[in-house]
């Protein structure tokens, strides 16, 4: 892959452009999908943004949803734009079966790909891009090539508020070790174009259902187990769990995160129910690399804190081997 300032010369002038993120989507995979859209718009490209799939309820605000494709909701429309574009931008996955429904058309492409983003071990798919793990988002990233055009006067209120959505969701509101001095400088130059933070944090944090927070309380209650003696947590949701609330898949972003808040859990593991697989997010404190924990047994990956996994076996038989595997890993 070569570097992403080699690209340059192909965004010199007005180019079809079609971008697309990793399937079930979240703040920094749409956040940085909509920055890089608002912005390439303005250097007088055309450009069609494409979600994999739905995007949750609380990032349907984000300046540029209503023009998105939901590759799932207009499959057509959205090959057809895929076809016909002259570049490929691809953000926030390294592994085009991140995309689910999109990945043979994506594989069978032949313009050139362009890459942007933060997890470990991308694939050798891309023809141009910028791959670094120790970035905090993916968003921070399109900041840092926005800058690299030096185009920092461009940046306006629509791209600041999709760019701050995935830096904020990314690091946990900045508090997790991921967020770095050059976070903080983003963030201060974001509010010099006029970004209102308070406004963003109230659309994804404080725009709850009473349904999803009612779920949320039935499932630290009923659904979380608590394994001090390894300094882990684990929620288990059933289809059968999401279908009593009516919530959506995207109301239970974050709900892994949850147990770390008790005092000496290190480990925080979610396994949910899904129609054709079970999917798990882990989370951790310190020092225990989930990143290597989920490749290991789950076919995953992801960064050091923050990393998930899937399997085709039943929802039953994940969780027993979950437990199994939890007392030879010791999480410290």
């Amino acid at each position: 892959m070569r570097s992403i300032q080699d690209a340059f010369p192909l965004l010199q002038t007005p180019r079809r452009i079609f971008i697309t993120t990793h399937h079930k989507p979240d703040g920094d995979a749409i956040g940085s999908m909509l920055g890089l859209y608002h912005y390439l718009v303005k250097k007088g490209h055309k450009v069609t943004p494409v979600s994999p799939g739905e995007i949750p309820e609380f990032l349907e605000w984000i300046p540029g949803v209503k023009e998105m494709l939901n590759y799932e909701a207009k499959p057509k429309e959205s090959l057809a734009a895929l076809k016909d574009a002259e570049l490929i931008f691809c953000l926030d996955f390294n592994d085009y079966s991140r995309t689910k429904h999109l990945e043979t058309a994506l594989a069978e492409a032949t313009q050139p790909k362009i890459l942007i983003d933060h997890h470990l071990f991308p694939k050798p798919y891309w023809d141009y891009g910028m791959s670094i793990p120790e970035k905090s988002s993916t968003c921070e990233m399109v900041f840092d090539f926005i800058n690299l055009f030096n185009d920092n006067a461009l940046i306006d209120t629509d791209i600041a508020e999709c760019l701050y959505t995935g830096v904020m969701t990314d690091t946990g509101s900045f508090r997790f070790p991921v967020t770095s001095a050059s976070v903080h400088l983003m963030i201060s130059n974001l509010l010099q174009h006029g970004l209102d933070h308070t406004k963003i944090h109230e659309n994804i944090y404080d725009s709850w259902s009473e349904g999803r927070m009612r779920f949320l309380g039935y499932v630290l209650l009923e659904k979380m187990e608590v394994f001090h003696n390894y300094h882990a947590a684990l929620i288990c949701l059933s289809k059968k769990d999401m279908g009593t609330y009516g919530v959506q898949s995207g109301d239970s972003e974050g709900l892994v995160n949850y147990p770390l808040s008790i005092a000496n859990i290190k480990f925080a593991t979610l396994i949910t129910e899904r129609n054709d697989e079970v999917k798990m997010s882990f989370r951790s404190k310190g020092s225990f690399d989930v990143s290597s924990f989920a490749r290991q047994y789950f076919d995953g990956g992801g960064h050091f804190n923050a990393s998930g996994g899937r399997t085709k076996t039943s929802f039953k038989e994940t969780i027993a081997y979950f437990k199994k595997i939890l007392s030879d890993i010791h999480p410290q």
